[in-house]
């Protein structure tokens, strides 16, 4: 068929005849690329494309005909050249002697019939190769089209194979010399005239295309070459498909892969290979391992780079399980564990939690020879620092820098964070100042610190910091900024934290929405509403969208502050801003009521939440049962627990313990120990506010003894004794008149270094006023007032009646003296003491309440 519409082509008269410099075409592609060189499968193709150094430049004397005495007509050489037909060699000879007759130009057609006499001849095939590359390289070389036009024009004329090798070097001959527009133009300029291309050079063009980043269009000519039935071999399937992968078209390289096994094409390991690569990379777990599986099943090793493809996809999906089983799988199979799968099984190991086992997994890879890289180092820090292995992460940072590998900004930052996790401040300086040295630290590395010193109020010691920060020539960012406002705040410097607010709008940078609420949040604590208020206000005019924590800090600064009653009003408008309200937003106005005493209005806020659709959090209920209990509605605290646990709502330490309170505070210690019991029931552990609450329950029934036990129960459990332990225990056992062990009790609080209060002061004196012991009260009024207490006039009152007991009256006179100095005025009881020399009976209970 090629032939007959060949022979049908018209023949170029010789007045048309061109040189090549005027024969030219429009390129078909933007770009060229560069020369491929995959391996020829197709036995219609050499195994070496020769280069020009292939061939003599000139024919050697013995080949060359003498030179003609006159120019000779385009026709003549033509017709000569056609006399030569049979003889390439020949024809060569003569072609070369007339090249170097002066005044002959060679036109296309000329080129045309010696490329096809020379192709006729397996002999001279490497000069055809040798003279297209010479021409292609040079610049006077004629468009691709033109060029195959005349070769097909010529071929037809002078009735040469249609499929001639010359065609198929032309356009190896483009590609080599990275012109792979032309080559293209070439491609389907001989389609369009049904010369078919060899697939070998095929698969040399497709693969300079997908170098040169045109894989759309190397896949745009593959269709074209299977609408005429050709789709190649597997080295195409190859090309084709990792074209996909560059692209990410994962998909599209199944659908390949997929199309050569249905049509019979005999795959081979690398074809698996790649397209296992692809679904791995769009996460199809259990076709690449099905893949896997059949790819061993005919008798293949799957390469390293197949089984690392596999196993990473299957850390990515969490199945942490084949991930190891291939592991070994690919161990038992002769291939080492590489280190992109040693870091991949341990990344798999720590996201499980299980970090010791991801360390012996690193100590096993690096005694079978891997060397860890950054990379690992990086994963085991990272997660030894999370999970307070810090020992472990400081070990590890140290033998990576031992084993010649620098430390990234990132495995600073991550051991700075396990530091601070442990509280561990003189690592962090140290660490910081070796980052900082190695040039690595960077303002994330500061703000760790930064974050953590103003956490703890050093804000002193932050601004050192910063400092040194701005000193290293890091400049400090938004955040930077904002740690620093949080600092200040905690301490309750608001003016300073107002003035890193400025020292922000200095800088050129822009405060963002945390800057504000961190101070509005301050301002609150401080107790300053207006200015809290009037932060928001400023931040909405510099058009900073409000958040919904901005929000609730505004709602819950107004609760603390005891403005619970302007919140509903705040929260109407809120809510046409666009802000949703929350279980929280609700739990802090519930809070705030109970906080003020308005139990009535907590419960009707908390039956709004309800008709609301918001379901009611921990931190709501605790609330509510917390005022119920201040408010003797223990019924409905009770019912209110019920509830949380009919529900599905966990009770929290806070909630048995406002409960236990209530009960306590009413007497009721059977309820008190039950919920004490339910408590360690359900799996939590009771802190210093239940044990005190119960130790103030028992001591109230005067049953120390059970009191006692509790105490007990705390140093077990190694719970610290707080103030209102000690208070209520030495309370408690100088009303039983156990004077020694209370005192005893009062010297180990004073050696633990906790500080008396005039509370406990007054419980002394009292208790040791009614057993007598005055020289004792005396002493512990006078330790008062060193301490730069002043004590009451109930202190008083019990002392100048204890003298007066005793007959010590002019004690009692002093201390009343004593009493007046200090500016406190008697009261009634003071002057009836002093008259009749006893207290009241009725003002005896009110000294009571402090046993």
């Amino acid at each position: 068929m090629a032939m007959r519409f060949l022979n049908k082509l018209p023949l170029i008269p010789p007045k048309n005849l061109r040189p090549f410099s005027q024969l030219s075409s429009k390129p078909l592609l933007p770009t060229d690329a560069p020369t491929p060189n995959p391996a020829a499968t197709n036995n219609r193709f050499p195994e070496k494309i020769p280069s020009t150094s292939d061939f003599p430049e000139k024919i050697p004397p013995e080949a060359q005909s003498p030179e003609p005495a006159c120019i000779l007509s385009q026709d003549h050489v033509l017709d000569t050249l056609l006399s030569h037909r049979t003889d390439p060699k020949s024809a060569l000879r003569f072609f070369k002697g007339v090249e170097r007759q002066r005044g002959f130009v060679k036109t296309v057609d000329v080129l045309s019939l010696l490329l096809h006499i020379l192709a006729s001849s397996n002999d001279t095939h490497g000069v055809v190769r040798n003279l297209l590359n010479n021409y292609v390289f040079g610049d006077s070389a004629p468009a691709a089209k033109v060029l195959v036009e005349h070769l097909v024009e010529c071929a037809g004329r002078y009735s040469f194979e249609s499929n001639s090798p010359v065609f198929n070097y032309l356009l190896n001959s483009y590609v080599r010399a990275n012109k792979i527009t032309d080559a293209v133009e070439c491609f389907r300029t001989m389609l369009e005239h049904d010369v078919l291309p060899w697939v070998p050079i095929m698969n040399i063009l497709l693969t300079a295309m997908v170098r040169r980043n045109l894989a759309d269009d190397a896949h745009r000519l593959y269709d074209e070459m299977v609408e005429r039935k050709i789709h190649g071999d597997c080295y195409t399937l190859h090309v084709l498909m990792r074209a996909c992968l560059k692209g990410e078209k994962f998909e599209e390289a199944e659908r390949y892969f997929g199309d050569a096994m249905g049509r019979g094409l005999k795959l081979d390991a690398a074809a698996y290979s790649v397209v296992i690569q692809a679904v791995c990379m769009r996460q199809d777990l259990n076709l690449a391992c099905k893949l896997l599986k059949e790819m061993k099943e005919l008798g293949w090793l799957p390469s390293e780079g197949t089984y690392t493809s596999v196993i990473c996809a299957c850390v990515k999906q969490g199945n942490f399980k084949e991930a190891l089983r291939l592991k070994d799988e690919m161990v038992s199979s002769g291939i080492s564990v590489n280190i992109v799968v040693a870091m991949q099984l341990v990344k798999a190991h720590c996201m499980q939690g299980d970090v010791d086992r991801a360390l012996r997994l690193f100590d096993e890879i690096v005694e079978a020879g891997v060397t860890p890289n950054v990379a690992i180092f990086s994963v085991l820090i990272e997660w030894c620092s999370k999970m307070g292995n810090v020992d472990k992460a400081n070990e590890l940072y140290t033998r990576m820098k031992l084993t010649g590998i620098q430390p990234t900004v990132f495995i600073v930052n991550f051991l700075l964070k396990g530091f601070r996790k442990h509280n561990l401040l003189e690592n962090a300086y140290e660490l910081l100042d070796e980052a900082v040295g190695n040039g690595i630290a960077s303002v994330v590395t500061f703000n760790i610190l930064l974050s953590w010193l103003c956490e703890l109020g050093k804000v002193s010691e932050a601004c050192n910091l910063w400092d040194k920060m701005i000193g290293k020539g890091i400049a400090p960012t938004v955040v930077s900024y904002n740690h620093m406002i949080l600092g200040h705040c905690k301490n309750g410097c608001m003016d300073d934290s107002y003035s890193v607010l400025n020292g922000i709008l200095k800088s050129g940078l822009k405060p963002n929405v945390i800057t504000y609420t961190l101070l509005m949040n301050g301002f609150f604590k401080k107790g300053d509403c207006e200015r809290a208020l009037n932060m928001f206000e400023e931040m909405v005019a510099a058009n900073i969208v409000p958040t919904d924590y901005t929000y609730n800090t505004i709602i819950n600064g107004l609760c603390k502050v005891g403005r619970v009653a302007e919140t509903k009003d705040k929260l109407n408008t809120f809510i046409k801003q666009g802000f949703i309200p929350t279980s929280i937003t609700y739990a802090s106005i519930i809070n705030g009521f109970v906080k003020v005493g308005a139990i009535d209005s907590a419960e009707s806020t908390y039956r709004e939440m309800f008709e609301n659709g918001i379901s009611p959090s921990v931190i709501s209920c605790t609330s509510l049962i917390n005022g119920f209990c201040k408010n003797n509605k223990i019924d409905l605290a009770l019912k209110m627990h019920n509830d949380m646990k009919d529900s599905g709502l966990e009770l929290d330490i806070t909630a048995y313990s406002a409960l236990i309170n209530g009960f306590c505070k009413m007497g009721d210690m059977e309820n008190a120990c039950k919920f004490f019991s339910e408590l360690l029931e359900v799996g939590l552990a009771p802190n210093a506010i239940v044990y005190n609450s119960m130790i103030s329950g028992f001591k109230n029934l005067n049953n120390m003894e059970a009191a006692l036990d509790l105490h007990k129960e705390m140093i077990n459990n190694k719970i610290p004794l707080d103030l209102q332990t000690y208070t209520s225990l030495i309370g408690g056992l100088l009303k039983e008149g156990k004077l020694s062990f209370a005192l005893d009790l009062y010297s180990e609080m004073l050696f633990k270094g906790i500080v008396p209060d005039t509370f406990m002061y007054t419980v002394l004196i009292n208790g040791l006023c009614n057993h007598g012991q005055l020289e004792n009260a005396g002493k512990i009024l006078k330790e008062m007032n060193e301490n730069n207490l002043t004590a009451t006039v109930l202190v008083y009152n019990t002392l100048i009646a204890g003298n007066f007991k005793e007959g010590n009256l002019q004690e009692a006179f002093r201390l009343h003296d004593e009493m007046l100095d200090k500016g406190l005025v008697p009261d009634d009881t003071t002057y009836d003491i002093l008259v009749n020399g006893k207290l009241k009976r009725a003002y005896a209970p009110v000294g009571a309440q402090f046993t």
